[in-house]
């Protein structure tokens, strides 16, 4: 069953990309929760496509259930058919910045810039893998353990706890 939805629920989504020790490279979505700050998923491969945007969706759907808006770029994997069709059946409005205006994704910048720093930039990847487990690892620390001060000094998880009443 879906965790309950925050109060006018909307998520931002984008990637950034980095590399493993051999120079092959890899990306990363993020997906956030703009009214928690919230990061409920990282998915991190050295290709993800529109479907592969689609599925890592379906997953958090089924988890959290779908936001009425997604804030994203005008990339190729969001700007394609298949999440276009996904979205539409879904009920979802997609919300696309205008080229060139990443600051109206600021949340999903804001956050991308803190992943950049505080965990690409500090590790070597040895392998995807590895990459996938540092980043997780991050992940979970960014949500459930750093308070944010935006946030009332509560972690992104207290928050969204406090906010549907957990």
């Amino acid at each position: 069953m879906p965790a309950p939805q925050m109060p006018n629920e909307r998520w931002s989504m984008d990637f950034v990309a980095d590399s493993i020790v051999t120079g092959r490279r890899f990306r990363a979505l993020a997906i956030i929760d703009d009214y928690s700050r919230e990061c409920p998923v990282i998915e991190v491969d050295t290709s993800l496509g529109g479907a592969r945007v689609v599925s890592v969706l379906e997953r958090l759907a089924e988890t959290r259930g779908l936001p009425e808006v997604i804030t994203m770029d005008n990339g190729p994997e969001f700007a394609g058919k298949v999440l276009d069709e996904w979205a539409y059946r879904r009920g979802v409005k997609l919300n696309f910045i205008r080229p060139g205006k990443p600051i109206e994704n600021a949340f999903a910048e804001s956050f991308n810039g803190r992943l950049r720093d505080e965990c690409l930039n500090t590790n070597w990847f040895m392998n995807l893998k590895h990459a996938r487990n540092v980043i997780e690892d991050w992940r979970k620390d960014y949500n459930e353990v750093r308070p944010h001060s935006s946030l009332k000094n509560m972690t992104p998880m207290e928050y969204a706890n406090t906010a549907t009443g957990l």
